[in-house]
């Protein structure tokens, strides 16, 4: 198991202290989010605003004007729940230089259940106009896509994983907006996978290659934009497509995939995620099961969308 990706975010952020834009805001959670690490660095530049996400994210704006880069940071339910009006009509409305940092997503926050666990924030942030999305699967693609963010002009908001994956990528890794990769190459299907469900496919493609079923994986951490021309080459390639994530089917990666294939290369889809309910409580492995967010899922996706394949 690799390191947590919210220690990696904290990490990351004590590595960036010496640019002196750089201020980080939370609200009241910062150990947990990790941000409190930055603190411990740099204390004149980190903001505990305590439980006010909106004054957070307003107080965000008002130094991004002054010439900050504000990197702001709670449970992503909380950021995209509680300050969505101040998100809105502050930071993308304006089209304004602040970092949104939503960690802890996704029902593998575990016991904290469904209140805590956000299932929607990508579909809600990808709708805002000026609004790039993100989304890491690992410990150093979170490293990276932190540093990428907080390079880009413009409003960015960070989808983080509480928990820790296998890493699949090294030190080396460069993150792109807007680019997708190819993790395992394949012909029969298409895995196109996001988050923490991009080691779980990795695993699928295994599973598969039992089965003689040879699986492309790609990882797309650029929900908005997205990767349009990979995932059409893909569709070509492969003519079945499967996404993956850790979130409601229903306007997520899924959604947008099939925005990108209904006008350009229509194939059979299937879509593995959260099937349009909360989460609850319980062991982060026990609710990926429970959720149907498991490698096994996956593979049992792809053989059906490579039947329908082969039905057309």
């Amino acid at each position: 198991m690799g390191i947590a990706m919210r220690e990696t975010f904290g990490r990351t952020l004590q590595l960036m202290k010496d640019d002196p834009r750089l201020v980080v805001l939370d609200a009241d959670l910062g150990s947990a989010t990790k941000s409190l690490m930055f603190k411990s660095v740099c204390p004149q530049r980190y903001i505990d605003v305590g439980i006010a996400e909106q004054d957070m994210v307003g107080t965000a704006a008002g130094l991004s004007v002054c010439g900050m880069i504000p990197i702001v940071s709670t449970f992503s339910v909380f950021l995209v729940g509680r300050a969505l009006d101040q998100i809105r009509n502050t930071i993308a409305y304006p089209n304004l230089n602040v970092k949104l940092a939503g960690t802890h997503a996704g029902v593998s926050v575990g016991y904290d259940g469904a209140s805590h666990e956000a299932v929607a924030d990508l579909a809600i942030m990808r709708a805002l106009p000026n609004m790039t999305v993100l989304c890491s699967s690992d410990a150093p693609e979170t490293a990276a896509m932190l540093k990428t963010a907080y390079n880009y002009q413009g409003p960015v908001y960070m989808r983080i994983s509480r928990i820790g994956v296998n890493d699949y990528h090294d030190e080396n890794y460069k993150f792109k907006i807007g680019q997708g990769e190819i993790i395992c190459p394949g012909t029969d299907c298409s895995v196109i996978a996001t988050g923490i469900m991009v080691p779980e496919a990795i695993t699928a493609a295994k599973l598969l290659k039992k089965s003689n079923i040879s699986l492309c994986v790609i990882n797309m951490p650029s929900i908005k934009p997205i990767d349009r021309n990979l995932i059409i080459r893909a569709a070509k390639v492969t003519g079945a497509i499967v996404t993956a994530e850790e979130h409601n089917i229903i306007g997520g990666l899924g959604s947008a995939v099939s925005e990108v294939l209904s006008t350009t290369v229509p194939v059979p889809m299937q879509f593995v995620g959260i099937k349009d309910c909360y989460g609850t409580s319980g062991d982060y492995n026990v609710l990926l099961q429970a959720y149907h967010l498991k490698a096994t899922d996956i593979a049992a996706a792809v053989k059906k969308a490579i039947t329908m394949k082969n039905n057309m």
